[in-house]
């Protein structure tokens, strides 16, 4: 098929207005995609045997699926799932990187009397609490959209709750960086603390993204209601 042809296809045309309006994982988002393509690739078809033209039965193959907002709403739905699946285990394996960073510091050595890096110090135990409750959050939500969603529907407000508790432990490492930096330019054995401040930077970095994803996604409205 010629890009003059895909662009005036009635199915083309749907799925690029379907495309657009979703929002959510990357891989997600394609699989799904591809899955409404193949049925309106199939409808079309069952359409066409009985001798209808492919705009006709392209048409009626449409309308068949249903109006563009029930369509999106219903894949939207299953993205922002997805998308709260991909942040909680973003969120899971990158948050316990700030107990790290605390086990470095803790270590970095006894004998300074900087009060910085001590303060510093005490604020890494607080940061790294904070990523434990993180953590343990995430993985309650990978179960109630994983596991749990075989027997219970998962709860409407879930994405909203991971986007915040993303946000919170993102912070939470830009705040242990920005910590770390300072304790690092006074502190003798400067190595460990530059590491851990590495390690907090590159957290955030990864988490980031995500959670920024989710908390849209979790703005979306979707069939059932807004999540």
């Amino acid at each position: 098929m010629s890009a003059t042809d895909q662009h005036s296809d009635p199915v083309e045309t749907y799925l690029t207005t379907l495309e657009a309006a979703l929002h959510g994982p990357v891989r997600a988002k394609a699989r799904l995609l591809e899955e409404v393509r193949d049925g309106l690739t199939d409808a079309v078809a069952e359409h066409a045997s009985r001798g209808l033209p492919h705009d006709r039965a392209a048409e009626l193959a449409l309308r068949d699926f249903g109006s563009m907002d029930d369509l999106v709403a219903s894949c939207q739905r299953e993205l922002t799932i997805a998308q709260a699946r991909h942040t909680s285990r973003s969120i899971a394996v990158t948050a316990p990187f700030l107990v790290a960073c605390w086990f470095l510091v803790r270590n970095a050595g006894d004998d300074q009397d900087w009060s910085l890096p001590w303060a510093a110090q005490l604020m890494a135990v607080y940061l790294a609490g904070t990523a434990v409750v993180a953590a343990l959050l995430a993985a309650g939500a990978l179960a109630a959209t994983g596991t749990l969603a075989r027997w219970l529907p998962t709860p409407d407000e879930l994405p909203r709750m991971v986007g915040w508790t993303g946000t919170t432990a993102s912070i939470s490492m830009a705040v242990a960086t920005l910590a770390l930096a300072t304790a690092s330019i006074l502190a003798t054995n400067w190595p460990l603390i530059a590491l851990a401040c590495s390690l907090a930077a590159t957290s955030h970095a990864v988490m980031a993204g995500s959670v920024r994803a989710c908390r849209q996604c979790a703005r979306l409205p979707i069939m059932g209601g807004a999540v």
